[in-house]
């Protein structure tokens, strides 16, 4: 088979698309690349969706952090201490338990125990709460001077919170940020461990990479390749991320704009 002919019957298979069943023997280069590559389209669904609707959720958890009411304050807090102050891999698990159980009892359920949306739920929320402290660490940096200023041009409300402390939290935030969402893309691996499962043996990227590895008892060949594929994922989120950081400080002279630097998360 040609590496062509591989392609076509497994660059889509991730999703569905292309051969059911999985290589069995003589595995070539080709294969490992294309099926690790078809697998990537999961993560890239998983940290592309986490990332926007999180992206939301922080910014709002953010402003209930830094509200003076208790009553918009407090639940924030504890919702971002309870995600920040466990494990990832253990919320994978309880949200699995938890959806399984709700399964028995309300049928609505049966498609939140599915890697798709209960995985996504996981790191949707798990990123949120990252991200929302450090908005809310952007937030409380804020000159004053800005926020007096749009008071003296008669903003407030929605009006200031638009044109100046969005704004400016945004700019301030965006290095940050950056690096959250490339930590985000790269703890998508953990969906394989996660306990929901992969539908027919579509699994992600790591899924193939294991299935490889099992099979041929050399790690050194699919590990690498899927550390290639994120390696190159990483700099595609860096030079999105640098345009929007571009845009975000095109008001700034040309040596005072914030840089974007990679600050890789070793610990968390």
């Amino acid at each position: 088979m040609s590496c062509v002919q591989t392609i076509a019957d497994y660059g889509l298979r991730a999703i569905g698309i292309g051969e059911r069943l999985l290589p069995r023997e003589d595995f070539t280069l080709c294969q490992q690349f294309t099926l690790i590559g078809s697998g990537m389209i999961w993560n890239v669904y998983f940290g592309l969706l986490a990332l926007i609707f999180g992206f939301f959720f922080a910014t709002a958890l953010a402003i209930g952090k830094a509200s003076a009411k208790p009553l918009f304050r407090k639940p924030a807090e504890w919702f971002i201490f309870l995600f920040r102050g466990s494990p990832l891999f253990i919320q994978f698990f309880f949200a699995y338990f938890v959806f399984l159980s709700l399964k028995g009892v309300y049928p609505f359920f049966s498609p939140f125990t599915a890697a798709w949306l209960g995985a996504l739920i996981v790191l949707f929320l798990n990123t949120a709460a990252y991200s929302a402290e450090i908005f809310y660490g952007a937030l409380q940096s804020i000159p004053k001077g800005e926020i007096e200023a749009a008071d003296a041009y008669g903003l407030s409300g929605w009006s200031r919170f638009r044109r100046v402390v969005w704004p400016t939290m945004l700019r301030l935030a965006w290095p940050a940020y950056t690096n959250e969402a490339i930590f985000l893309f790269h703890a998508t691996t953990l969906v394989y461990f996660s306990g929901f499962p992969a539908w027919q043996q579509r699994g992600d990227a790591l899924y193939y990479a294991s299935y490889f590895a099992d099979k041929t008892f050399n790690p050194f060949i699919p590990y690498p390749i899927l550390a290639m594929y994120f390696i190159l994922l990483t700099l595609l989120i860096i030079s999105c991320f640098g345009l929007v950081n571009t845009r975000l400080n095109r008001h700034l002279p040309a040596n005072t704009g914030q840089k974007l630097k990679l600050r890789p998360n070793l610990i968390r």
